[in-house]
């Protein structure tokens, strides 16, 4: 199925840089992996996460290009290791807590920067769900 049909709803409210990401890496991955939607999939969101960052319901453009979180930095997509779920786990701390602070994370000031993570990525899942139910 074409990308068109498949962007996900957090792409869909995202710029159009990373719409385009996702679409392009989409349509080639399918084709490469013979029609294997699940893979293409996995393979866009990897490719996205180079370049951008979940907040929210949306993706942002990062700062510096770059893998994300670890499964990103070994470069398969079809590892058991957890993802950050977008958020960019290599990203300084201060750069997790302006987003804390932006998606109001509470007690973010006392966080390590692996909580960070945590509480960021649980944050974004909770915008994307409140925003797919409006």
């Amino acid at each position: 199925m074409p990308a068109e049909e498949e962007v996900p709803s957090t792409v869909e409210r995202s710029d159009a840089k990373a719409q385009r990401t996702w679409e392009k890496t989409y349509d080639s991955a399918l084709e490469t992996y013979d029609g294997d939607g699940g893979r293409a999939r996995r393979t866009a969101f990897a490719s996205l996460k180079h370049t951008h960052e979940k907040v929210g319901d949306h993706w942002e453009p990062k700062d510096e290009n770059g893998p994300s979180d670890e499964q990103a930095e070994r470069g398969s997509v079809d590892t058991d290791l957890p993802t950050a779920g977008g958020v960019d786990a290599n990203a300084t701390k201060e750069h997790l807590l302006e987003l804390a602070r932006r998606l109001d994370v509470p007690g973010r000031s006392t966080m390590t920067k692996a909580e960070l993570v945590d509480a960021l990525q649980r944050a974004s899942d909770r915008e994307t769900a409140r925003a797919r139910r409006d």
